[in-house]
């Protein structure tokens, strides 16, 4: 089943056309690999999967919904990773997690298996978020990606400001959703930990699709496909 089509996709921030034309099919239960320099359109595709841009030109559908007119239902069924953790520096790590399980209308009582999932001390449960290290907001962020268990996970640099017990974590709780039948799209720079995951690599150079290969999880390795293709 496909969860994401692209066709000719063209994203803009502001007058500047960060996807400049992207063609790009995903499948449900793969793990892709998005790769590509800074500035390269990585973080603008996760946000335009995540139905927060719409497209300016071309077609994106996204679990079904069309992105130029049906973004908010995208929304629902999604779980995007940012750069920007999205958390509020005045509320707890708990109240954190209650708000966005409150607002997505999930069980309250979910929240603490979240936080577990990511090992989140339970000593930091009632310390405001704005007292946490880096590590410790990405710990918290993904716990809130956890909690909604989106159809689609997307991932921008998911390991940043992790020591390496949380980076393990991380890698286990990607491969634990792909297995459970979600499809998981992770931006990174970190090539020898994340690619040694990924079902499949994509390279995203001057906003378009350069390079779309498939891989084997746990070697690295990649056999080479057009731009595009999928088997």
């Amino acid at each position: 089943m496909s969860v994401v089509t692209l066709q000719g996709v063209v994203a803009l921030l502001g007058r500047f056309p960060a996807l400049a034309g992207v063609d790009l099919e995903v499948q449900a239960g793969e793990i892709v690999l998005v790769q590509g320099p800074n500035g390269a359109g990585k973080s603008t595709l996760l946000r335009l999967c995540a139905g927060l841009l719409r497209p300016a030109e071309g077609r994106g559908v996204v679990l079904g919904h069309d992105l130029a007119a049906d973004r908010p239902a995208v929304r629902r069924r999604v779980g995007l990773l940012g750069h920007d953790t999205a958390l509020y520096d005045d509320l707890t790590v708990a109240e954190n997690l209650r708000f966005r399980a409150r607002a997505a209308r999930l069980p309250v009582g979910d929240v603490a298996g979240a936080l577990a999932r990511l090992a989140v001390p339970e000593r930091l449960l009632d310390v405001p978020v704005a007292r946490l290290s880096a590590g410790q907001r990405r710990r918290v962020a993904l716990a809130g990606v956890v909690l909604r268990r989106p159809e689609l996970w997307l991932l921008d640099e998911p390991h940043a400001g992790l020591d390496r017990a949380a980076r393990h974590l991380v890698d286990t709780v990607i491969v634990d959703a792909a297995a459970a039948g979600a499809t998981v799209l992770v931006a990174s720079h970190e090539l020898d930990r994340t690619a040694p995951l990924a079902t499949r690599r994509i390279t995203v150079a001057g906003g378009t699709v350069t390079a779309d290969e498939t891989a084997v999880p746990g070697s690295g390795d990649g056999r080479g496909a057009p731009p595009g293709a999928h088997p």
